[in-house]
């Protein structure tokens, strides 16, 4: 088994009971997803709230910088269609 200090870091999704999705819940170090998985429900869990538990390591996540959000979430301007202004209400629609 790893020494404690070098076990990486698992980022926790938890469902509830009436959930629809997995919420990111906290996070948590351990040496593999199995102990990670039981930490998490004995961490997480205590009040039998969850129905679904989700570990994911730190390392593999991947995300988006914030500075590029115009590039990255901006309508194409190839897809005119999609553009709210592409599409004309009728007048006799009640809004």
């Amino acid at each position: 088994m790893k020494e404690r200090g070098s076990w990486p870091l698992w980022e926790v999704f938890l469902r509830g009971r009436r959930g629809l999705a997995h919420q990111h819940v906290g996070s948590l170090h351990a040496p593999d997803w199995e102990l990670a998985v039981q930490n998490a429900r004995d961490l997480y869990t205590r009040r039998g709230e969850g129905v679904s538990i989700w570990v994911v390591e730190s390392a593999v996540i991947h995300a988006s910088d914030p500075d590029d959000g115009g590039p990255l979430f901006d309508p194409p301007a190839d897809k005119v269609y999609r553009h709210p202004t592409f599409y004309e209400v009728p007048e006799d629609l009640k809004l």
